[in-house]
């Protein structure tokens, strides 16, 4: 019993973390738009320091992996599973009511 509230003290500080770290890829995005409107040339300059950045790489923001489309499978049809039986099932054992006395 007292390892939960630690357990959760640590949960929590994950999900904060992970929220300020996509808080911190969106504080990106603008300058990421200009550097794509210009081609990369007259960028201005992020208003945090790099220690920030490196800080916040740790945690890993997914955002940066949107623009990503995962691959595609396409599985082969099997042709065996479509064909037709080539003869009917053969019933071994026709099961019946016992007789009815008279």
């Amino acid at each position: 019993m007292k390892r939960t509230p630690r357990h959760l003290l640590i949960a929590a500080a994950l999900v904060f973390a992970q929220q300020a770290a996509q808080l911190h890829a969106l504080s990106h995005l603008k300058q990421d738009l200009i550097k794509a409107e210009r081609g990369g040339k007259c960028v201005p300059p992020v208003n945090h320091p790099a220690e920030q950045c490196i800080a916040f790489h740790a945690v890993d923001s997914v955002l940066s992996n949107l623009a990503l489309e995962p691959v595609r499978v396409v599985l082969p049809v099997l042709a065996l599973a479509a064909l037709p039986l080539p003869y009917p099932p053969r019933i071994e054992f026709d099961s019946r009511a016992p007789p009815v006395p008279s």
